[in-house]
C-alpha cells in the first residue's frame, strides 16, 4: 500500500512540473504562496527560534560544571547545534504543522466540492495550477526562515545567557566566532530547501486524491503533518550522512 501512495506521489510530481498553459497566472499564485508561508510564518518561527536558543545556552551552561572546559565553547555548542540541526529541522516541523495542514485542507475541499474536477474539465492541469506554485513558494521561502531562525536562535542565547548570568558577553561573542565553519550553514540551507518541498508536496498529495466529505479532509490534514514529520525527520538523517 505504501508503494502504491509513493507511485501515486511520483506520478503527482511528474503533471505538477508539465509546462505551465500561462506563466503570469501561475506567477501571480507564487507570490500570493510566498506571503502565506514566509511572512505568515515569520512570527512563529520568531518567537520559537529565540525561546530555542536561549533555553539552548541556559542547557549547555548547565551541563559545563568543570572548571577546565572555557565558558567560551558555550556559544561554539549553541551555535553549530543551532545552524545545523535546531533551525532547520524545528522550523520545519513547526511549518508542517502550520502550513502542511492548511495546504491539504485547502485542496481536499477543493477535491471533495468538485472544484477540481471543474478545472480539469476546462482543460486545466490542475496539478500544476495548485500545486507548482506552492513547491516554488516553499523552496524558496522556507531557506529564507531558516536563516532568519539561525540568526535570532543565536541572538535568543545572547540573550538568555548574559541576563542570567551563564555567560558573559565577551565569553559569547568569542565563542560563536571562534572556529566557525561556513559549510555548516550550506548543509544548513540545504536541508531547508529539501524541507520546503516536502512540507508543501506531500500534503498536497494528500489532499489531492481525498475522497468523501469534510472528516476525511480532516483526516487528511491530520495525515498530511504526520507524513511531512517523519519524511523531514528521514531526510534530515540521509542528508546529514551525505553531506557530513
Amino acid at each position: 500500500m505504501n508503494f502504491t501512495n509513493f507511485g501515486r506521489y511520483l506520478l503527482l510530481l511528474k503533471a505538477v512540473f508539465r509546462r505551465p498553459e500561462k506563466f503570469k497566472i501561475y506567477l501571480q499564485a507564487i507570490f500570493k504562496q510566498m506571503d502565506f508561508i514566509g511572512v505568515g510564518s515569520l512570527g512563529l518561527i520568531a518567537i520559537i527560534s529565540t525561546f530555542i536558543g536561549a533555553v539552548m545556552t541556559l542547557q549547555i551552561a548547565f551541563q559545563l560544571v568543570s572548571d577546565f572546559i572555557p565558558k567560551t565553547i558555550i556559544g561554539s555548542v549553541n551555535r553549530d547545534s543551532t545552524i545545523l540541526e535546531l533551525s532547520p529541522t524545528i522550523s520545519a516541523i513547526v511549518l508542517a504543522g502550520k502550513i502542511g495542514s492548511a495546504i491539504s485542507s485547502e485542496i481536499g475541499t477543493m477535491r471533495v466540492s468538485e472544484q477540481i474536477d471543474a478545472l480539469e474539465i476546462m482543460g486545466i492541469n490542475s496539478p500544476g495550477y495548485l500545486i507548482l506554485p506552492k513547491i516554488i513558494a516553499g523552496i524558496t521561502m522556507v531557506p529564507l526562515l531558516v536563516i532568519v531562525s539561525m540568526f535570532l536562535s543565536i541572538t535568543g542565547g545572547y540573550l538568555g545567557g548574559t541576563l542570567s548570568g551563564a555567560i558573559t558577553p565577551a565569553d559569547y561573542m568569542q565563542g560563536i566566532t571562534t572556529d566557525f565553519n561556513p559549510y555548516t550553514i550550506t548543509v544548513s540551507l540545504v536541508k531547508a530547501f529539501v524541507f520546503g518541498f516536502i512540507i508543501t508536496s506531500v500534503p498536497a498529495y494528500e489532499g489531492f486524491y481525498v475522497k468523501g466529505g469534510a472528516l476525511e479532509v480532516a483526516q487528511a490534514s491530520t495525515r498530511a503533518v504526520v507524513v511531512s514529520c517523519i519524511s523531514i525527520l528521514a531526510c534530515d538523517y540521509i542528508v546529514t550522512q551525505l553531506l557530513l
